[in-house]
């Protein structure tokens, strides 16, 4: 095993006197072409072209000598050390860091970044990473090969973004351009780049946060929120009433059922007053809203409007409009019956959600997601509103709740 192993971050500044000296004394320099290029490594250190982490860490292991590892950036920050400081290497580390790529990206934007969610793309997290952007008002997206600015653009299809594309960073190549996502994938980028989606709604929020990233207290407490909340968002004044099929406990059970979250591409067909999809959308899942009718498009866009959050509305019919929609992690089925369930179900999300009137429709619904393969639940759901100066009752509601879990990409 390697007698010292020293992490050096490396922003494009020169080198600190901590770093000089580690490397100084390095028997094993690993890290990209221009770090190995620097005239500071000594000339007799075996040099490792870091590609596979994994595979440099064993090779560290292996050596008897002290070892430097380069890397871009801020190294613990979604960085090399977790990898060095697995179990199976045995590896312990000291770190010189420098400034991230995420802070020299905003810096050169000019931008705060301490309300933006950062991520990380490869060809592997790379729609969940998308699914982010369309989600929130400031991303910064640390690429890959294969999941570059380009695929952002094209998987952001439908969803105005702009991009800050930061090139190279610290090189005498760097390069920082301002596009729309739409235009991205009309170039070719230089990797490594850091990319800055910003755009949408950006909610109310009071000056100076207190948690990086998103407020999970944003917005008033409670998964769901009462049905007048909802009519009036849309104009109409307190008092108004939902469809059957958002009833506020309706709403609770399906969100329990379905759990969006960050990450998530939640698709709610047959969106109606928009409660569904706004209560999605505060989970920080993305969310496209459904529905053939143009009032109920526009009172999903009050919903959203109304709570600061983002979300899609596409407005046509079941299942048609579903064909060239991307792909989904979870689904309510609001309207449309079995036909759509099934439509859905083709496109295997991870969960789906919907509700029937009466038991036969349960049952046809039930029977279609079992024979696509999805675990099925069903419960009657009734709910009982009273007056409580009287204790009389007010309103009730009675429907079947049905639930299907793909075994295979659960949870």
């Amino acid at each position: 095993m390697a007698d010292r192993v020293t992490v050096i971050g490396w922003d494009g500044s020169p080198l600190t006197d901590a770093a000089r000296s580690a490397l100084g004394a390095a028997t094993l320099v690993a890290g990209a072409a221009h770090h190995l290029a620097l005239p500071e490594v000594p000339p007799t250190a075996e040099r490792v072209r870091l590609g596979s982490v994994a595979l440099a860490a064993r090779r560290i292991a292996a050596h008897r000598g002290t070892a430097v590892v380069f890397a871009d950036g801020d190294p613990g920050f979604f960085g090399v050390v977790r990898t060095l400081r697995a179990p199976e290497f045995g590896l312990e580390v000291e770190v010189v860091p420098a400034v991230s790529a995420v802070a020299a990206a905003f810096a050169r934007a000019g931008m705060p970044w301490d309300d933006a969610q950062v991520v990380v793309a490869h060809p592997r997290t790379l729609r969940r990473a998308v699914n982010v952007c369309r989600a929130h008002t400031k991303v910064a997206v640390l690429t890959a090969p294969g999941a570059g600015p380009a695929e952002l653009g094209l998987l952001l299809d439908g969803v105005h973004r702009t991009f800050v594309i930061c090139e190279e960073l610290g090189t005498e190549r760097e390069q920082v351009t301002v596009v729309t996502s739409d235009k991205a994938a009309d170039h070719t980028w230089r990797d490594p780049n850091v990319v800055i989606v910003i755009g949408g709604r950006a909610a109310t929020a009071e000056s100076g946060g207190w948690i990086a990233g998103r407020d999970p207290g944003a917005g008033p407490r409670g998964w769901v929120q009462p049905d007048e909340t909802y009519a009036a968002a849309a104009g109409g004044g307190p008092g108004g009433r939902l469809g059957e099929g958002e009833t506020e406990l309706l709403r609770a059970a399906q969100l329990a059922r379905l759990g969006p979250r960050i990450g998530d591409l939640v698709w709610d067909i047959g969106c109606g007053s928009g409660a569904f999809a706004a209560e999605a959308a505060r989970a920080g899942a993305a969310v496209i809203a459904v529905d053939r009718d143009p009032q109920a498009c526009a009172r999903t866009d009050a919903a959203a409007r109304g709570f600061g959050v983002q979300l899609q509305v596409v407005r046509g019919s079941a299942p048609h409009i579903l064909e060239n929609l991307p792909e989904p992690d979870v689904v309510r089925v609001g309207g449309g019956g079995a036909a759509v369930v099934s439509a859905v179900a083709d496109r295997r999300p991870q969960r789906i959600v919907a509700h029937a009137a009466t038991r036969d429709a349960a049952e046809l619904v039930g029977r279609d997601l079992t024979e696509h393969g999805y675990r099925v639940e069903c419960a009657l759901l009734q709910s009982v509103e009273l007056d409580t100066r009287a204790w009389t009752e007010t309103e009730r509601s009675v429907a079947f709740l049905l639930s299907g879990v793909l075994p295979d990409r659960a949870p």
